[in-house]
């Protein structure tokens, strides 16, 4: 069998997420499995590098694939992009090693949440889809103190709306946010995230420059590790992930 390493871009828009779902078949994976599978004519099954929730896009999702015989990456790359929607574009296609996997060898991800200044009076119209609006102004300075809050290896239960039984812990590497006349932009680093994590994480910043929240909160939830003690869940279109390292 050869390793084949993708890097994918995708609007999510109309998507219930990244991951195969046997109750929902619009999903990023199900799509692509779909496709490539008629095209190598052989099964294929996509293994991405994380997940991303419904409505959420990807500037650069990385994901790898087996496949029982050696391809021409350059025609495959223009071909499966004439048979993939708009809304999903392979960006590229290589050989990889063997033991190359698109998740376990993940070093950190990169994903980035962006915001239009609606007290501002500014209305998205083409990028609507891509951006959430804020209605009331933020204090920028004051979110960037509060990220240092962040920075460091936590259980950030409190901070997912995960379920799950398994360990909560995760590293946040770096917390960025950059502000211009029109928007303000979250980019935030880490090792991995929960279900929902990045967007409590930047609702819960978004309450902090507003006033609604104090800064010394962040730590209590983490202490408490109790999801409804922290920041509001931010819409999803506003998220997108950025990049994968390893």
């Amino acid at each position: 069998m050869y390793n084949y390493k993708l890097n994918i871009a995708y609007d999510g828009t109309k998507y219930s997420g990244w991951q195969r779902n046997k109750n929902a078949t619009d999903t990023i994976q199900n799509k692509l499995d779909t496709i490539f599978t008629k095209y190598f004519n052989e099964k294929i099954e996509i293994i991405g590098a994380g997940r991303t929730d419904k409505g959420v896009h990807a500037k650069n999702m990385v994901a790898n694939f087996h496949c029982s015989h050696l391809i021409d990456v350059s025609s495959s790359k223009i071909e499966l992009n004439h048979y993939l929607p708009n809304d999903i574009v392979l960006t590229n296609i290589e050989k990889a090693e063997d033991r190359f996997h698109s998740r376990f060898n993940a070093k950190s991800k990169i994903y980035s949440f962006t915001c239009i200044k609606g007290y501002e009076g500014i209305k998205p119209l083409f990028n609507r889809n891509y951006v959430v609006v804020l209605d009331d102004k933020v204090n920028v300075d004051i979110m960037k103190k509060a990220a240092n809050e962040f920075i460091g290896e936590y259980d950030f239960k409190g901070f997912s709306s995960d379920r799950t039984k398994k360990s909560t812990v995760r590293k946040v590497e770096h917390i960025e946010i950059i502000e211009d006349e029109t928007k303000i932009v979250f980019k935030l680093e880490g090792n991995g995230f929960l279900y929902h994590m990045v967007r409590i994480i930047v609702g819960t910043l978004i309450e902090i420059g507003s006033g609604a929240r104090e800064i010394k909160s962040i730590k209590s939830v983490i202490k408490n590790g109790v999801r409804s003690e922290a920041g509001y869940l931010v819409p999803a279109q506003g998220l997108a992930l950025e990049e994968v390292k390893y």
